[in-house]
């Protein structure tokens, strides 16, 4: 089963490479949906698989100046003290029970659709903020941010879900001036304490399946630079409707299961 691991884990990371998002919108529920693994197994791996893999990002986006740090210390602010408060919550309920099972799908599920809307809707979300850059949240601006940061922290930490894709979106709502690099610098910077904060509280709740973390390692890396040297042949606006697609029928799944 090791190597049936490591091949999806090659697939997710060459649709990483090629789109730029898809890590944890498809991982988390390749796990559950194809392997039958439990949801919050599932996530508490991939939390600490997105940590690992982003870690990469890191450092090549800081390295170039895509970072823009008082952005990333907002959304930390507010992502990191959530998902810590997140974590203690879900360690409440019965580890494995009905409940959690339920909340972690259908919160998937919900996550997967948002992701799916901030693929399609991005340019529309870019072009709304630019028309209103006088609204109250461009005056509140770091308070806001902050906020945002605390939705994102119990979206990733219940899911798994939402430090790609939607802090991308969210980020070119709040900052429409900012380039496109700057943003998604910022965004994968701010995921890997996140991720990593996430993930150790499922490893103290139990819920990290170490030799699977490897196996979707040992595929996952090199499916990300394969992905990334063949991102330029592909065209953007043929790949990026078909992730959304899927997506939404993943997430569909989840929700009424």
């Amino acid at each position: 089963m090791d190597w049936l691991y490591t091949l999806s884990g090659f697939a997710v990371g060459a649709i990483v490479g090629l789109t730029g998002v898809g890590g944890g919108s498809l991982m988390t529920p390749l796990l559950v949906l194809l392997f039958g693994i439990h949801p919050a197994t599932a996530v508490g791996t991939d939390l600490l698989y997105a940590a690992i893999t982003k870690s990469g990002g890191t450092v090549v986006h800081s390295r170039k100046g895509h970072v823009d740090w008082q952005i990333v210390g907002r959304l930390a602010a507010g992502s990191i003290p959530a998902a810590a408060i997140t974590i203690l919550i879900l360690s409440q309920l019965p580890k494995r029970s009905a409940e959690m099972t339920h909340l972690i799908s259908v919160s998937l599920g919900v996550a997967l659709l948002l992701t799916a809307c901030a693929i399609i809707f991005r340019k529309r979300i870019l072009q709304f903020a630019l028309r209103h850059e006088n609204s109250f949240v461009q005056r509140h601006i770091g308070p806001v941010t902050v906020a945002v940061g605390a939705v994102l922290g119990v979206l990733v930490s219940i899911s798994s879900v939402g430090a790609g894709a939607l802090g991308v979106a969210a980020l070119f709502f709040l900052y429409p001036h900012l380039p496109a690099v700057r943003i998604v610098g910022s965004d994968v910077v701010h995921a890997v304490p996140l991720t990593l904060v996430a993930g150790i509280g499922h490893w103290w709740m139990g819920s990290v399946d170490w030799s699977l973390l490897g196996a979707l390692l040992l595929g996952s890396l090199p499916g990300i630079w394969v992905g990334s040297h063949i991102s330029a042949k592909v065209p953007d606006k043929i790949l990026r409707p078909i992730l959304a697609s899927m997506l939404v029928l993943i997430g569909a799944k989840l929700i009424g299961s």
